[in-house]
């Protein structure tokens, strides 16, 4: 097991310095190929670990990375079911979209950087997926950040992409710096980095300590996760190639923070105020994400929003103590929503970089092999019943539901809430992107793509389609995945839901979506919406002005302060003060310097006036003496 999960962080790796020191040397075919074939190999070790694995868990150590005095830091592994299922979700999607970013990146001219890029953050992943110790997570962590920046600000001489990437790595970093506390928290607490320490040693955790530490650990996650209040930097970050947006933020990073809370449950679980306030930071962004989706028109940005809300359902799982509900979504999320990004890049690229939603339409037509998977992602991310992602959905509002106290019905109904906007704003975009309606798109507008970025649609398609039989609450295999997780410590297999509960809420929340999505139809079908709000859809478009917000409180204060150390006090004060001084020294120097003119009488007449002048002080000494 030690060589295959070596050789799972290993191959991309490597993949990512072959196309980094190559420098464009490598054909393009050849630099996608190596870095799809460095996925393909870990991908293939993540399957060999998982079948081997079994339900046991496995602690490797590689090799002691620091070890000063009672510190220590080593490269080591905590391989169990969690890891192995993640690890599996996140070769197999990055595989797939390395395959379609051959296609995606066809005509970019530095396309050994982008692969580069892109295998350097599945390590990364598989780094946080896989990390015993605390601080070899966060190098993962931190590994993941670089990418999302690299890859966000990729076409960098558009000085807007450029300023997305840098606005993702700032609002990211806050959260950060909240992790690393709390991994230096971790050792004064436990005085050991390594997970499978802190589990064996939580008896003697007060529960103050759960607190601060569940709370740091959350912050941490709202970073990477884009939940409130640090969800905008995602929105913007749609600024990167689609296939980055697949990947990265809808698959992988996004859910990173989930991850982070899931594996360090154990200690979260423990403290009830952390319980709540995760469970209210999710249901909150459940809320906004759906709300500021409703206004979008560019159809990355509706995706973006929605993976806002649909990693708050994650977040709300954990803080409802269903980690199973939490990591079942968080695979479902992965398949539907990078079916989604992928579906939109194809349509993207056919209408000429075009994003607006309302400037398509009639695509069903034109491009009906991208509207069976686009429509098979956009009902398993409505919770359409009985498909991939009602299950999941379902699971976690029940949790939140029997949560304790009547905080959490109120989370629940926020959720509820969120859960029926999706598909208004789901089939709002679906329909005005497929829909045939005058003014739409014709034939002679659509540009050739390649048909490999179609086909490689399908596997995502019939996963996302069936993946609720991972985790079926009735018939063969019932609660497979629960029972997967059942070794993890805080996992509840079957929620203590009083008979007739699930089936009820199920059925419910069933027969709404179905009305939403009739209302949607009848909302949206052609000419055209039958409803305007000028002043709402600006508010929803905005994000709920969110962005402008913190630019007035933060960016706005921080720039006139700045602006006042620049040119009141540096240039105004010191800069002045220093020439003023310079000033006076040159303008001594020039008056001295008509007494140094070499002849004998001014030297002369010079020591009289020196002679003159002491003799005076000595006199006016003597007198007042």
């Amino acid at each position: 097991m030690d060589i295959i999960l070596l050789l799972m962080l290993l191959f991309p790796l490597a993949g990512a310095v072959l196309n980094a020191v190559s420098a464009g040397r490598l054909p393009r075919r050849l630099s996608g190929n190596v870095a799809s074939m460095a996925v393909l190999g870990s991908l293939i070790m993540a399957i060999a670990g998982f079948i081997l694995l079994g339900e046991r868990t496995l602690v490797v150590s590689l090799v002691d990375w620091v070890s000063v005095e009672n510190f220590s830091a080593s490269f080591a592994f905590l391989y169990n079911p969690l890891a192995a299922i993640m690890a599996l979700m996140v070769t197999f999607v990055s595989f797939l979209i390395h395959l379609y970013s051959v296609s995606f990146m066809r005509e970019d001219k530095d396309y050994c950087r982008y692969f580069a890029y892109l295998n350097l953050f599945v390590f990364s992943m598989l780094v946080i997926t896989l990390a015993d110790n605390l601080l070899f997570f966060y190098l993962g962590w931190e590994g993941v950040g670089f990418c999302s920046y690299a890859l966000i600000g990729f076409w960098y001489q558009d000085p807007e992409k450029a300023a997305a990437g840098r606005k993702a790595f700032v609002v990211t970093r806050i959260g950060d710096v909240a992790f690393g506390i709390a991994i230096a928290l971790s050792f004064f607490l436990f005085g050991s980095l390594s997970l499978t320490y802190i589990y064996g040693h939580l008896g003697g955790l007060t529960q103050v300590s759960a607190t601060v530490l569940g709370l740091l650990l959350l912050w941490g996650a709202m970073g990477k996760s884009a939940q409130l209040p640090l969800t905008v930097w995602l929105p913007d970050a749609m600024a990167g190639p689609t296939p980055v947006s697949a990947l990265i933020h809808a698959a992988t990073m996004v859910t990173a923070g989930a991850y982070l809370l899931i594996r360090l449950f154990p200690v979260v679980r423990l403290s009830p105020l952390a319980l709540a306030a995760i469970a209210g930071v999710g249901a909150l962004t459940t809320m906004y994400g759906s709300l500021s989706a409703l206004g979008q028109r560019d159809i990355k940005k509706v995706l973006a929003y929605s993976t806002i809300s649909q990693v708050g359902y994650m977040v709300l799982a954990v803080g409802a103590a269903d980690i199973i509900g939490s990591m079942f979504h968080l695979l479902s999320h992965a398949l539907f929503k990078s079916l989604l990004f992928m579906c939109a890049g194809y349509v993207i690229q056919a209408l000429d970089d075009e994003h607006d939603i309302f400037r398509m339409g009639n695509l069903r037509r034109l491009l009906p092999h991208i509207y069976w998977p686009f429509l098979i992602g956009a009902l398993c991310l409505s919770a359409f019943p009985m498909i991939g992602g009602f299950f999941s959905k379902d699971r976690i509002l029940l949790a939140t539901f029997l949560g304790p106290g009547i905080i959490y019905k109120v989370f629940w109904a926020m959720a509820l809430l969120a859960a029926f906007l999706t598909p208004l704003y789901t089939f709002r975009m679906f329909f005005a992107v497929f829909q045939e309606r005058p003014g739409g798109r014709s034939a002679e507008e659509i540009k050739p793509v390649p048909p490999f970025m179609a086909y490689i649609l399908w596997p995502l398609a019939i996963l996302a389609f069936c993946d609720g039989l991972l985790n079926l609450p009735f018939g063969p295999g019932k609660d497979w995945l629960a029972r997967y997780f059942s070794v993890l410590a805080g996992a509840v297999v079957a929620l203590p839901a009083p008979p007739g509960y699930e089936l009820s809420m199920s059925v419910g929340s069933g027969a709404v979506i179905l009305a939403v999505l009739l209302f949607t139809y009848v909302l949206y079908r052609p000419p055209g919406p039958k409803f305007s709000a000028p002043r709402l859809e600006a508010f929803l478009f905005e994000g709920l002005y969110l962005d402008k917000l913190y630019y007035s409180v933060f960016v706005v204060p921080y720039e006139r302060l700045a602006r006042f150390w620049w040119q009141t006090v540096d240039e105004g004060g010191i800069d002045r003060g220093l020439d003023g001084t310079a000033q006076l020294f040159a303008m001594l120097s020039r008056g001295l310097g008509h007494w140094a003119t070499g002849r004998l009488s001014t030297y002369v007449k010079m020591l009289l006036v020196g002679l003159t002048v002491f003799f005076s002080a000595l006199a006016v000494r003597w007198y007042l003496w």
